[in-house]
């Protein structure tokens, strides 16, 4: 078993391990993005937010232009370290502070992956009801989505090169596949689908965008680029990387949008999000719920292995088999209880929304630390030992998570995550607080990012790249 099963965690991969070229981050990241809940995406700036198509195609390119360099910045951090984004945010952060995003990263994952599964169900229990024609519940309902779970662990717990062989195939043939379901959509969409909705909603889709996508993956951007070598050219590395997920989101997330203009109306369940592509042909249903489930369990495959390497940067002194196996059970455990609840666009709303509010601090904190060090780390300082390069005071950095904390007080007095509105954000409109726009994203970079860049000048350790062989070990908790 241990050689089918990658044992590697947030060790730092050594040069003579490395392979592969910068390209492959495009089929990663497109084989990771081009699925039905990227189409889910756009079909809830239409539903929630009340855009029109063209409002939502717009919200949809601008969105994730601003998001997708955020993924580009962080992998490129990979191949010069070897090691994994939230490792490298030690420099920011020191080891001990770097727990605090390991763990919020990990739940973040926990809830995709949930998500995913959730959508995988979705999609087998729909086929079924076409092919038997009965519905699975009760005892039968749960007994599939252990199942589901289970099949969903393969792909993460053998490891990066089986993830990066399957994700490249499943790019072409997903790909060809949203083709022929845009073909089929398309001539029956709305595209003049009324009036549209305020510049308060607006900037909240577009938030939503950025955080669905480019901004909740940039944590996830070293944890495979870091395979690398090490002379990979950074702007190759940083391009492919934002075009994997960048191309998909805005086809897939306008092809949803469009999908919503048909079949909005007293006629669409919101409890089940296969209900948008309810559209389809009946002989291209089967096929498409079969290309639904592959696709997000491949998907959860990169959610799963990233997750795992998260939380042993939180200090969990475990496998990352162990991990992703637990991981699976919550996520199992997640699946059963929502699919017994209703309205799945309003709970991954609400869920999406409350992400902003920590991601938007930290990668604003990430990038500044990366420009100061002229994208330069000491891998020694990132082996987390006390008295290292960025150990800090007991083991934090203060800069970072000063800057950190406030952007994450600011983004939640900005918010507006659908189910909580922040004060600040309240005052936009007081008569109807709800109205008033998400400006979490915006206002946490800020506040972060001109923070840490005023405090963390001239305390930060000098950048030293080391050369030769950086196999060391990299601590979960200090030594």
């Amino acid at each position: 078993m241990s050689g089918l099963v990658e044992q590697r965690g947030i060790d730092l991969v050594s040069p003579t391990q490395r392979y592969g070229k910068s390209f492959d981050l495009f089929f990663l990241w497109a084989g990771t993005t081009t699925n039905i809940f990227t189409v889910s995406y756009g079909a809830m700036l239409v539903i929630l937010f009340g855009l029109s198509f063209w409002q939502a195609a717009a919200v949809i390119v601008v969105g994730n232009i601003l998001a997708y360099p955020l993924l580009s910045l962080t992998s490129v951090t990979g191949p010069v370290t070897g090691t994994t984004t939230i490792t490298i945010s030690r420099s920011s952060f020191g080891p001990n502070g770097a727990r605090i995003a390991g763990i919020l990263s990990w739940l973040m994952l926990i809830g995709f992956e949930a998500g995913g599964l959730i959508l995988v169900y979705y999609a087998v229990s729909s086929l079924i009801g076409n092919i038997a024609g009965v519905t699975p519940d009760g005892g039968v309902q749960i007994a599939l989505i252990i199942a589901l779970g289970a099949i969903q662990m393969v792909l993460p717990l053998v490891g990066h090169k089986l993830l990066m062989v399957a994700q490249k195939y499943a790019t072409i043939i997903f790909a060809i596949s949203f083709v022929v379901l845009a073909f089929l959509i398309l001539p029956q969409a709305n595209f003049d689908n009324g009036d549209g909705a305020s510049p308060a909603a607006l900037v909240s889709a577009c938030g939503l965008v950025m955080v669905s996508g480019g901004l909740s993956w940039a944590p996830s951007g070293a944890n495979f680029s870091r395979y690398l070598p090490a002379n990979s050219s950074q702007p190759a590395v940083g391009f492919w990387a934002a075009m994997g997920g960048f191309v998909p989101y805005v086809l897939l997330q306008t092809l949803g949008a469009a999908m919503a203009t048909v079949t909005v109306g007293d006629s669409l369940d919101l409890s089940d999000p296969l209900a948008v592509p309810a559209v389809l042909a009946p002989a291209f249903a089967i096929p498409f719920l079969i290309l639904v489930a592959v696709g997000l369990l491949i998907q959860n495959g990169t959610n799963l292995y990233s997750s795992g390497l998260n939380l042993q940067t939180a200090g969990l002194k475990v496998p990352r088999m162990l991990i992703v196996v637990t991981d699976t059970i919550a996520c199992i455990i997640i699946a059963i209880i929502a699919t017994s609840q209703s309205t799945f666009y309003d709970l991954l709303s609400a869920f999406i929304g409350s992400m902003s509010i920590w991601l938007a601090p930290w990668v604003a904190v990430f990038i500044v630390d990366w420009a100061q060090r002229r994208g330069s780390y000491n891998l020694a300082g990132l082996e987390g030992k006390p008295g290292s390069a960025y150990w800090g005071t007991n083991g934090i950095r203060l800069p970072g998570m000063i800057a950190l904390i406030t952007g994450m007080i600011f983004a939640a007095l900005c918010a507006n995550t659908g189910y909580f509105v922040g004060p600040l954000a309240a005052l936009w409109n007081s008569a109807d607080p709800m109205a008033s726009p998400d400006l979490s994203i915006p206002v946490g970079m800020l506040v972060a990012g001109v923070i840490y860049a005023l405090t963390n000048r001239g305390s930060r350790p000098a950048p030293v790249r080391v050369p030769g062989d950086n196999s060391a070990k990299v601590s979960t908790t200090p030594e």
